[in-house]
């Protein structure tokens, strides 16, 4: 890469390989998502993936359950501001903090639109036992058929 490389303008980028690391970072099919996602599916649990539960709302969950009215996300530590491992950055303190604020707010925001729409939220952290996460769902799943039927 060129040594007279700039951001473009108006991006988040410091430098380019900061630039490259963050483009690197996945929105999905994280591993947590994957743990989880795995020990549903053993259990015979079908689900959508990064769907969204309303089709007017531009957001998606982790996991969807439709019939059910249920919505699953599994929330980074960094991205999501963990209260126990959340980490204000170094690099462009400003921006970042503020980014982590805006995730929260539309976090809280998206929990609020999706339960007045009749849907139940579950939020789990990355740092949280899978099988424990799974074992929440399922039952979660499990309550809420029993409910429609």
């Amino acid at each position: 890469m060129p040594t007279d490389w700039s951001p473009p303008e108006g991006s988040w980028a410091s430098s380019a390989a900061r630039r490259k690391n963050m483009q690197a970072i996945r929105s999905r099919d994280t591993k947590p998502e994957l743990l989880v996602r795995r020990l549903l599916h053993a259990q015979g649990l079908r689900y959508r993936v990064a769907a969204k539960p309303l089709p007017e709302l531009r957001r998606t969950a982790d996991i969807v359950f439709r019939p059910a009215k249920l919505a699953v996300f599994i929330d980074g530590c960094y991205w999501h501001g963990c209260p126990a491992h959340y980490v204000p950055p170094k690099t462009n303190s400003g921006y970042w903090s503020e980014k982590v604020l805006r995730n929260i707010s539309r976090d809280r925001d998206t929990d609020r639109q999706l339960q007045a729409a009749g849907w139940t939220v579950l939020r789990f952290w990355e740092h949280e036992s899978a099988d424990d996460c799974a074992l929440a769902i399922a039952a979660a799943v499990s309550r809420l058929r029993d409910l429609r039927n």
